[in-house]
């Protein structure tokens, strides 16, 4: 069988209804393209009907392979695993909870051959379901960032995350949709797999600057990204944070700055905490005693 031009790959989790828009998507993004494309669809042991839909999808398209875990392995360990199937060398990770816009990922695709003496990892525009930005490309989370982020709205301001209008270097971009060459993926060794889900691609692409390989923002590339799809309440996200930042200090950064960014996050805690207590929000108590806990 002649090898793919690229191989998409997505983990699904419990998203049937979304993980099947998103397929139709890509479908329809690449029906009048010539592009030779293989998806490759990671499902981690879920309980809905996501395995049947997706086995009915597989007998309809041949070149749709599906892996089936019988436990849920996390996101990066997910990804990995799709990898070592994957024919051709240009690897697209895919979100389940994301839509395709008109030809973006044949567009990404050409842009990155384009541009590929100097770019290694390329990731695409990411908007919310009303067509609003979203901002999808970051600073790594140096103790000002991650202050920013907590206490500033730095998304909000552009301090934190951002979405730009021409293509540029950055220092990572939304793991919703990263487009890059097995060989470099190979070269990072793949997704941390002790991270069990957020941070994954700050860790990919900060492990992608240290061997001097180079990140890049696309926004001629357009991809819907609705967030949050298979986590099932608002508390698991923030958990994962700070779980995923404790993570990422422990292994990246010094013992005085893992000490810092505890102070940080308990400040975090403990105010949202307070803020619950006055305004009788349980979600917010419940949540950052949670979090508290984690530091």
């Amino acid at each position: 069988m002649e090898s793919p031009d690229i191989s998409i790959i997505i983990v699904s989790y419990n998203t049937e209804k979304i993980t099947k828009n998103c397929l139709d998507s890509i479908y329809n993004s690449l029906k009048n393209t010539n592009l030779k494309y293989q998806i490759i669809i990671v499902d981690n042991a879920s309980t809905d009907k996501s395995v049947e839909m997706l086995q009915k999808y597989s007998q309809k398209m041949n070149n749709l392979s599906l892996i089936t875990n019988k436990e849920n392995v996390g996101f990066g360990r997910a990804n990995n695993q799709a990898v070592k199937t994957a024919k051709s060398n240009y690897l697209l990770f895919l979100n389940s909870d994301t839509l395709v816009l008109n030809n973006s990922i044949e567009k990404l695709l050409n842009i990155y051959k384009e541009h590929m003496e100097k770019i290694h990892f390329l990731g695409g525009k990411l908007l919310n379901s009303d067509m609003t930005i979203q901002p999808s490309a970051a600073y790594f989370f140096t103790l000002p960032i991650v202050f920013a982020a907590l206490f500033l709205k730095g998304d909000y301001w552009g301090l934190t995350r951002f979405s730009p209008n021409k293509i540029k270097q950055v220092d990572w971009v939304a793991g919703a949709c990263i487009l890059t060459q097995k060989k470099y993926y190979n070269d990072v060794k793949g997704f941390d797999e002790n991270v069990f889900l957020y941070m994954e691609e700050v860790d990919l692409l900060y492990r992608a600057r240290q061997i001097g390989l180079s990140t890049f923002f696309c926004p001629q590339a357009e991809f819907i990204h609705l967030g949050f799809a298979s986590t099932g309440n608002r508390s698991y996200p923030v958990i994962q944070v700070f779980k995923g930042l404790i993570y990422f200090y422990k292994k990246h950064y010094s013992r005085q700055s893992l000490f810092w960014l505890y102070v940080i996050l308990k400040l975090k805690a403990i105010i949202s905490i307070f803020i619950g207590k006055i305004t009788k929000n349980n979600y917010l108590i419940n949540t950052y005693e949670k979090a508290y806990k984690l530091v």
